[in-house]
């Protein structure tokens, strides 16, 4: 049944307030928008992360929802096991929704790394589950290292810099492609600032016909050392910048530009949003400008690639 985003706007959010997530922190309303989608009866599977540490301190939770917390790099495989036992229940009589969504969540650590083996088995299985990865680019829950999420350039606490190294010198895993050439029905990113896209997106997700994988930009004011109540701006620039560009791919050949990147006449210097973050003042300094030319021309080849595979002049 159709429901108008209007409606899912007015729904009660699935986190109580009072969690214990960082101020700034975008994760919390990511899961808000999340939960703005969601159908009916719903199971998340959740792994070792700074979202599960902060929001079920034992003996409390701030889940209204049935919520499990999983090892570090198995969310995809409980979340396939869960989608199994439902299946099998309903088979023999033993379980009364008709319809209950199952989805998995993990930081970029459990998802980029640690658990992409899990993931990558989940899919190529075909079970009817979503994926979501918060992605706030290092291992920001044990100490800020970095991930394979974390951009070039970026320093971390397993990433220094200084005058020998520019931070990460590696490029950012391209998550969104490695998972979609697994051919699964539906693939998006998305970021917390563009709220509609982000719960249709989403709402598409739940509605695919096997699984799908949703990846969501998540600023982390603690380990990007930037200002608390610049998080969601962040999330629009790192689109405007073509850092985190927005598209869907469906059944791994149909690549969709969203809209908010769509509409892009042209991407701001990757330099914007390098300055409103301590994790990048380094690289202003003179013997890394090159290294910064470097990755604003990566930048554009990107774009050009993916404006290219969606069909957008």
């Amino acid at each position: 049944m159709a429901v108008r985003l209007k409606d899912m706007l007015k729904r009660e959010p699935i986190l109580s307030s009072g969690h214990r997530m960082c101020a700034g922190c975008a994760a919390p309303t990511v899961v808000k928008l999340m939960g703005m989608a969601l159908r009916g009866p719903t199971i998340v599977c959740e792994a070792t992360g700074c979202l599960e540490v902060a929001t079920t301190i034992y003996p409390f939770t701030a889940w209204k929802i049935p919520w499990i917390h999983v090892a570090f790099e198995n969310a995809a495989a409980v979340a396939s096991g869960v989608v199994e036992a439902i299946n099998a229940m309903r088979d023999k009589g033993r379980y009364k929704d008709e319809q209950v969504d199952v989805i998995a969540i993990g930081g970029d650590g459990g998802t980029f790394d640690i658990g992409f083996g899990a993931l990558s088995g989940a899919l190529e299985r075909g079970h009817k589950f979503v994926y979501m990865v918060y992605d706030n680019g290092a291992y920001q829950n044990t100490g800020i290292q970095r991930s394979g999420g974390t951009f070039p350039g970026q320093e971390t606490t397993t990433s220094w810099a200084g005058k020998v190294e520019p931070g990460k010198r590696q490029r950012k895993k391209p998550l969104a492609e490695i998972v979609a050439a697994h051919k699964i029905p539906y693939v998006a990113t998305v970021d917390p600032y563009h709220y509609r896209d982000f719960i249709t997106k989403f709402r598409k997700a739940l509605e695919a016909d096997g699984p799908a994988f949703i990846h969501a930009f998540s600023p982390c004011p603690r380990g990007w050392r930037s200002d608390t109540s610049k998080s969601i701006e962040l999330a629009k620039l790192a689109v405007e910048t073509g850092l985190h560009p927005l598209y869907e791919v469906i059944d791994g050949k149909e690549w969709i530009m969203s809209g908010p990147s769509k509409r892009l006449k042209e991407l701001r210097p990757v330099d914007e949003y390098f300055k409103t973050q301590g994790q990048f003042k380094h690289l202003f300094k003179p013997e890394w400008a090159e290294f910064r030319a470097w990755i604003q021309e990566e930048v554009l080849k990107d774009w050009e690639e993916l404006k290219r595979k969606c069909g957008v002049s």
